[in-house]
């Protein structure tokens, strides 16, 4: 045990002899951090994730090898049209000819376009190559003879996969298509993963106002509407949740300071906390992402609870008629070190998500940590000084005070309420604290089943949102959103959906006789997530390249057929020879794509079923990547986001894990330098565990995942439930004099736990409030972190009482002390 309090005293000398001063100090720091809020730039979508991970670095390089050098980055834009019958004369007119007013403008920067209206055009008329010809050739025909050209192509599998599922071959008809743009755009990234500024956002946003001109309902999907949507979905969520949360916490905050100077100054500090902490993230050039919104409420969870303990500990000696100074000498006193403990064990939790392997969640517990210290010097020296630099000049000008009795003053209704801890301490804390372990057993073991996911969808608004939102006045008001209910209806209705495969890396000497048979008998009896085709996997790989080629070129077909030893279509002979010729040969881009100039590397691109869960996908996809003889990685974006998946679950774990132990060698070690009682540290993170089990099983039976952002809940939970439980357990040790310990107990929750209540309900509120965000994992968060704080108020107020007793009497600290009160 050391003398600590030397350093207190100083610290609450330098406030209460320099308030003027401390203040001025403040708000010039304030303009310094201000200057680094211009820098601050945004990062949406799940890109940001996927940095660094292994499944993204194999598809990186698949991109790298199978994309000829110098060229423009290629993209597509999805034109999914809906009509009575998609495949009548009109409704495939209105897609021909919107296709050819997208290549008509250059500014769209569009090379090509497809689907079953320029398919049947063609098959109309072969030598239809362009979309004009297209148009022609079907606004010539007849409606029977578009209905038997149509017949004619959906015949091929291909085709008809860009037709809904009740696409009917003997009517004819079908309720919806797919036709598709290419493009090339310079700057298109190669992850599997979105972001928010896509080049192509505003190509396809463009062509979304073109649509409206045809006679059919034809949606834009694509990557680019996503990016675009994930942008604005943080302003948007920003906009709806900043406002509505300030509107609760300042009636909480009216409610708790009860004085306009008071509530004036810690509305201040707030602003204060988060200045700092956003000016400290443009100065230190750190973007800002869907999970950095989270970083507001949790600084103004910690900022009030600061705050109200503060004015309420004040209060406290203020009722005792001691003058203003003395009573924010002890105040600082007291308050510094419960404040650093709680800053302590916080900055320990949030800086346990540096241990992750994804980056956003490492910007969040470094963005957090500092937020919180910035949090502890702001209310824990600013407020103070400004408190009593008020109620001096209130006293120099004679301004009434109002409501200035602390909360949870002695006999009053919320004291009796916040008693019951108390009472359980006196009257049977064993055993209630054994009914509290197989509680916590029990919530723990449920809670460890609950789900990991990572998906762009967690990131986008629902398909609906909820009807309040549209009555909003402007600018609260949300934008519209479409991509969800897009992606929602091309999995129900189509077959496969663009973009759903599985890409198998294959890295071996592609000449030797037995590689492509290798890679032919792969597909064979196809696991079930693999869409098929003739009892074989649908797959795009060097051999249907080869095929096709075949198909076209009667002398390439003959050196194929000369060395095809078993007949199928696959050469088993001489494969350098065929490589060469195939790259030599007007196919040879298509080819490169396939397979490397060295002859070493290839690719295999499995589609998919486009309702096959991820871990179907991915476990099916690693299969069929170890029957090959040389070696195979499966990756792809499905691939990743799994990856990634896996990673927020183990990042979960390891943070929790480095956060307890942090938390607790923090807390044994703090409170025996401080106090004496390693042990008390030991009852300080009692509650702790409790909570963080019933949060667990919480979100298990609420169906709330853990995803990129509600993994980091479990060390937030620690680093906020420390909060809650220090300043219990830090007020009984100074309440304590060793001689009784019902009075010491009494007189901690009757204080401290009054301003604990007024931060829980403000807290919860204003977290709670991000469930109305937009964003499904934000509205998520807002729930879950809520949760967790309510958690840890009622086990502070309520398990700490009763440990504290236990704990009395297994240290022996005075065994008189320890028996029930006179009453």
């Amino acid at each position: 045990m050391i003398d600590y309090e030397v350093y207190v005293d100083r610290l609450g000398e330098f406030v209460v002899g320099n308030p003027g001063r401390v203040v001025a100090l403040f708000f010039v720091l304030t303009l310094v951090f201000g200057a680094g809020l211009g820098n601050i730039s945004t990062d949406a979508g799940t890109s940001q994730f996927t940095e660094d991970s292994p499944a993204q670095e194999a598809l990186d390089d698949v991109n790298r090898e199978f994309t000829p050098a110098f060229e423009t980055s290629s993209g597509s834009t999805q034109l999914i049209q809906r009509d009575e019958n998609v495949l009548s004369k009109p409704a495939m007119l209105d897609m021909l000819r919107l296709q050819e007013r997208i290549l008509d403008r250059p500014d769209l920067r569009a090379t090509s376009a497809s689907g079953v209206a320029s398919t049947v055009a063609q098959t109309l008329d072969p030598s239809a190559t362009t979309l004009d010809e297209q148009i022609d050739a079907l606004e010539s025909a007849s409606p029977s003879e578009v209905r038997a050209a149509t017949k004619r192509a959906t015949a091929n599998p291909q085709v008809a996969s860009l037709l809904s599922d009740d696409f009917n071959r003997k009517s004819v008809t079908a309720s919806s298509t797919i036709g598709v743009v290419s493009h090339e755009v310079p700057g298109l990234s190669s992850s599997a993963g979105t972001s928010g500024t896509s080049p192509l956002s505003g190509i396809q946003e463009e062509i979304q106002s073109m649509t409206s001109v045809a006679d059919s309902d034809i949606r834009v999907f694509g990557r680019g509407i996503i990016s675009s949507e994930l942008g604005n979905v943080i302003a948007d969520s920003l906009l709806l949740v900043v406002p509505a949360a300030v509107l609760l916490i300042f009636g909480f905050l009216v409610i708790a300071y009860r004085d306009p100077i008071d509530l004036f100054l810690g509305v201040i500090s707030l602003g204060l906390a988060v200045i700092w902490t956003f000016g400290f993230m443009g100065l230190a050039d750190i973007a800002f992402s869907q999970m950095l919104i989270a970083v507001p409420p949790l600084l103004l969870a910690v900022g009030i609870d600061f705050g109200l303990h503060a004015v309420n500990r004040y209060r406290e000696e203020r009722v005792k008629d001691v003058a203003p100074v003395p009573s924010m000498r002890t105040t600082v006193k007291q308050l510094s070190v419960a404040f650093f403990i709680v800053t302590g064990t916080t900055v320990l939790g949030f800086l346990a998500n540096v241990t992750s392997d994804l980056a956003p969640i490492r910007d969040f517990g470094l963005v957090a940590a500092v937020g919180i210290l910035f949090t502890f010097l702001i209310f824990g020296v600013f407020l103070p000084a400004a408190k009593l630099y008020a109620d001096q000049l209130r006293a120099q000008y004679n301004v009434p005070e109002f409501g200035s009795t602390p909360l949870g003053n002695e006999g009053g209704l919320l004291a009796r309420v916040l008693s019951v801890g108390v009472v359980i301490g006196r009257k049977a804390p064993r055993a209630f604290l054994v009914v509290i372990l197989l509680t916590t057993v029990v919530a723990g073991a449920y809670g460890t089943g609950v789900d990991t996911t990572f998906s762009q969808e967690d990131f986008l608004p629902p398909e609906e949102q909820p009807a309040y939102l549209q009555d909003l006045p402007e600018p609260f008001k949300p934008g519209v959103y479409t991509v969800t209910k897009d992606l929602n209806y091309l999995e129900d209705n189509f077959e496969t959906t663009q973009g759903d495969s599985v890409t198998i890396y294959v890295e071996g000497e592609m000449r030797r006789d037995h590689a492509l048979e290798d890679m032919y008998r792969a597909g064979e009896s196809p696991p079930d997530s693999f869409v098929t085709e003739d009892r074989r996997a649908d797959s795009q790989n060097i051999i249907t390249v080869i095929q096709n080629y075949a198909a076209q070129d009667p002398e390439f077909a003959a050196l194929v057929d000369r060395n095809d030893a078993n007949g199928n279509g696959v050469p088993d002979d001489n494969l350098e020879t065929i490589y060469d010729e195939l790259l030599a040969s007007p196919v040879s881009g298509q080819a490169s794509s396939y397979i490397t100039d060295d002859y070493r590397k290839t690719r295999i691109v499995y589609t998919v079923e486009a309702d096959a869960s991820q871990d179907e996908i991915v476990a099916d996809g690693k299969v069929v990547a170890d029957e090959l003889r040389m070696g195979a990685t499966a990756t792809g974006s499905t691939v990743v986001f799994k990856d990634i998946s896996d990673t927020i679950f183990m990042s979960a774990i390891e943070s929790l894990v480095v956060a307890l132990a942090a938390t607790a060698l923090f807390l044994v070690l703090i409170y025996q330098v401080l106090e004496g009682k390693w042990t008390l540290g030991v009852v300080n993170l009692v509650p702790i565990v409790v909570s963080l089990a019933l949060l667990a099983g919480s979100m298990r039976y609420l169906g709330i995942p853990l995803n990129a952002l509600t993994a980091t809940i479990l060390s937030i939970a620690i680093g906020l439930g420390i909060d809650y439980s220090a300043h219990v357990v830090h007020r009984f040790a100074d309440e304590y004099n060793g001689t009784n310990l019902d009075e010491a107990l009494r007189l901690t929750v009757g204080g401290t736990g009054g301003a604990l209540t007024g931060s829980m309900l403000t807290t919860t509120t204003g977290l709670g409030v991000l469930a109305i965000a937009i964003t499904p994992v934000l509205g998520q968060f807002g729930v879950v972190t809520a949760l967790s704080i309510f958690y840890s108020y009622l086990t502070a107020l309520v398990v700490t009482p009763p440990t504290i007793v236990v704990w009395e009497r297994l240290t022996d600290q005075n065994p008189a002390a320890s028996e029930p009160a006179a009453t």
